[in-house]
C-alpha cells in the first residue's frame, strides 16, 4: 500500500449544516490474511444521493452487510441515524430500506403475496403506495415472481422498499445484469421517488455513468479504504492528465505552472509514442483556466471513468 492520503473535496457550509444519517468511521475487516476493509470513512447526510463507488472486491458489499448488521466490524464504528447501530438493531433496520444485487425472493409467491409478508416486520409500512408503485412500475400483482424478468424483480424490490416509507434507502449493486435501457429507467425511478420523500439514498456501484446519472456526492473506495469523498465536480477538477512527445520529455519537467504549484503525480508512464501525467492538485492552481504550459505539452481530456482510475489505481 502507498502512502497516499485520502483525497477530499472542499467542504461547503450548505452540505454541513445538513444532519448526519449513515456514518463509518475507521471501519476494519479481515478474514484471516485477507484484509477486506482497512479504514474505511465516509459520512452520508439526510436528503442525499451518496453514490458508494467502487470496483468489484473493493469492500463495498461487505461495508453493506456491516451497515445491516449482518457482519460485525473488527474495529471501528458504525452509526445510523446518530445512535450506534447496535444500540437498537431491530429498531434501526425498520427504518432502512434495502435492494440487494441478489433478489432472492420466493419464486412461487406472486407481489401481492410477498407484501403480506414483508409489511409486518415494518411498522411504517403504506400499503396505498405500495400499491401505486406497483402500478407506476407496471407490475403484476398476482403474477409468479419466478416468472419476472431480472429488471421487473430489481422494481419490485425497490417498491417493497419504498413501501416501508424509509429514512434511510440502501442500493447494492441494484442494477447487475440490466440492459442500459432498464438500467437508465431504474435510476429514474429511483431519483424521482427518493427526490420526493426527501429519502437519504445510499447507492453502491461499479458503474462511472450511474453515479454521474443520480449521485449528489460520491465516495470512491478500493482495497477497502477510502480513496475520495466529496462532489463530482471538484474530482473533475481537481484532476488532469498532460503528455508530451518523448522526443521533448526532460524527466525532471512538470507541464508549465504546474512545477511551481503543489501537485501529486498520480500516474506516469509512455502511452503511444508520449509521456503522460496525470495529477492531482488544488483547484485554485486552476481557477484563471489559463494555465500556461511548457513548449510540447498539452492537456488531454478525461472522462469521469479517467478520473476514476486514476485514483483506485495509485496503489499500482
Amino acid at each position: 500500500m502507498s502512502a497516499f492520503p485520502t483525497l477530499h473535496s472542499n467542504v461547503d457550509t450548505e452540505h454541513t449544516a445538513k444532519p448526519v444519517v449513515l456514518d463509518l468511521q475507521s471501519l476494519k475487516k479481515s478474514y484471516g490474511s485477507l484484509v477486506v476493509l482497512d479504514d474505511l470513512n465516509l459520512s452520508v447526510q439526510q436528503g442525499e444521493v451518496f453514490g458508494f463507488l467502487g470496483r468489484n472486491g473493493a469492500g463495498k458489499s461487505t461495508a453493506i452487510r456491516m451497515i445491516m448488521g449482518i457482519t460485525r466490524a473488527d474495529a471501528g464504528s458504525i452509526s445510523i441515524f446518530g445512535q450506534s447501530l447496535h444500540s437498537d438493531l431491530i429498531a434501526t433496520r425498520q427504518r432502512i430500506g434495502y435492494v440487494a444485487q441478489d433478489q432472492n425472493m420466493y419464486p412461487w409467491m406472486s407481489p401481492k403475496v410477498i407484501s403480506k409478508f414483508v409489511k409486518g416486520f415494518y411498522p411504517r409500512w403504506d400499503e396505498a403506495r405500495f400499491k401505486q408503485l406497483m402500478n407506476d412500475f407496471a407490475l403484476p400483482p398476482k403474477r409468479k415472481i419466478g416468472t419476472f424478468s431480472g429488471g421487473m424483480k430489481a422494481k419490485l424490490a425497490l417498491t417493497l422498499a419504498l413501501a416501508t416509507r424509509p429514512e434511510l434507502l440502501i442500493l447494492d449493486e441494484p442494477t447487475a445484469g440490466m440492459d442500459p435501457v432498464a438500467r437508465r429507467e431504474f435510476l429514474d425511478l429511483v431519483r424521482d421517488q427518493t427526490t420526493g420523500d426527501g429519502t437519504t439514498t445510499f447507492f453502491s456501484t461499479h458503474l462511472i455513468d450511474e453515479i454521474e446519472a443520480i449521485a449528489d456526492r460520491i465516495g470512491i473506495v478500493e482495497a477497502g479504504r477510502t480513496m475520495y469523498e466529496g462532489k463530482l465536480d471538484p474530482l473533475r477538477n481537481g484532476i488532469g492528465t498532460w503528455s508530451i512527445s518523448m522526443n521533448d520529455y526532460a524527466a525532471t519537467s512538470l507541464p508549465g505552472e504546474f512545477a511551481r504549484h503543489s501537485v501529486r503525480v498520480l500516474s506516469e508512464g509512455e502511452r503511444r509514442g508520449r509521456y503522460v501525467m496525470t495529477l492531482q492538485f488544488d483547484q485554485e492552481v486552476l481557477a484563471s483556466h489559463e494555465i500556461t504550459l511548457n513548449a510540447g505539452w498539452r492537456h488531454d481530456a478525461m472522462t469521469l471513468e479517467d478520473v476514476f482510475i486514476a485514483i483506485v489505481s495509485q496503489d499500482q
